[in-house]
């Protein structure tokens, strides 16, 4: 799979996708389906970015609210307050970081690159909150366009589709449209693996990646121990690394552009045997 040369602006930095890269997940929440992923503190948050960094994260992606099955909506200033120590921190720790927030409030994403970080990753995809995409054209940021069904909460209850890969492009298709209409230049595509998809569904999404090419935006997989890996294998999150990696290359296979994941080293490596295997004659 030759990936097509896509670049995407943060804060003035030209990051090229021509290579796939790894956005690490730091989790700032009390109530993350992973536990070991949850950094309790600012000192936990430093730790554990500047371990990502180490082993070669390109994009540090902070999240203050749960996304899990089942998980209750918190508000915009709950989750301010536990995002800007954290966020404040490592901007002043590692000024070169590129810092993404998973946020689906348009309150948060000015807030957060008011004090540095530039890229906004929306696990609604702009369905929550009506405000999301004309605030991301105002700030000039990337924004990882995500696909997904109601709310973490309602989320599994709405897994109806007629084909679900197409279902899916068409409403990324129409949102990718309302974002270039009010000019937003960096979309990042991501099909929502768990939001709203059965495991089977999940699978089939996978198998399915190389369709969302046709928006012409790079793809961002999000399969790091979720359920459909844990599930599948009766295991738990915690065991969950083996299947992740092996998705991980599926998923690389298929076009991804970016990996996001919990952790860093597996998935370096993961793209380092890509590439071998990828530019063999």
């Amino acid at each position: 799979m030759i990936h097509p040369i896509f670049t995407i602006n943060c804060g003035g930095k030209l990051i090229n996708l021509a290579q796939p890269k790894i956005m690490g997940v730091i989790n700032l929440t009390p109530d993350s389906f992973y536990k070991a992923s949850r950094a309790a503190n600012t000192t936990a948050t430093l730790k554990v970015a500047e371990q990502m960094l180490v082993e070669g994260a390109t994009f540090l992606d902070l999240g203050a609210m749960s996304s899990r099955p089942g998980a209750p909506l918190i508000t915009a200033e709950e989750e301010l307050n536990r995002l800007l120590p954290a966020l404040r921190a490592v901007a002043k720790q590692f000024p070169m970081a590129i810092v993404s927030v998973d946020t689906i409030f348009s309150e948060t994403a000015k807030a957060v690159v008011s004090e540095g970080a530039t890229m906004i990753n929306d696990i609604s995809g702009g369905t929550l909150d009506p405000k999301m995409f004309e605030t991301i054209a105002q700030l000039g940021v990337p924004y990882v366009l995500m696909h997904t069904r109601g709310t973490p909460k309602t989320m599994q209850q709405q897994t109806q589709y007629d084909d679900i890969a197409l279902d899916i492009l068409d409403d990324l298709i129409q949102k990718v449209g309302n974002l270039r209409q009010l000019g937003v230049k960096d979309i990042l595509i991501d099909p929502g693996f768990g939001f709203g998809k059965t495991v089977e569904q999940n699978f089939i999404l996978l198998k399915k990646l190389s369709v969302f090419k046709i928006l012409g935006l790079p793809l961002l997989a999000g399969l790091s121990r979720k359920t459909m890996i844990w599930k599948s294998l009766q295991i738990t999150p915690e065991q969950a690394l083996n299947g992740t990696t092996a998705l991980n290359m599926v998923a690389l296979l298929h076009g991804a552009n970016i990996l996001r994941v919990h952790d860093v080293r597996p998935a370096v490596e993961t793209i380092q045997l890509y590439e071998l295997l990828n530019h063999v004659v």
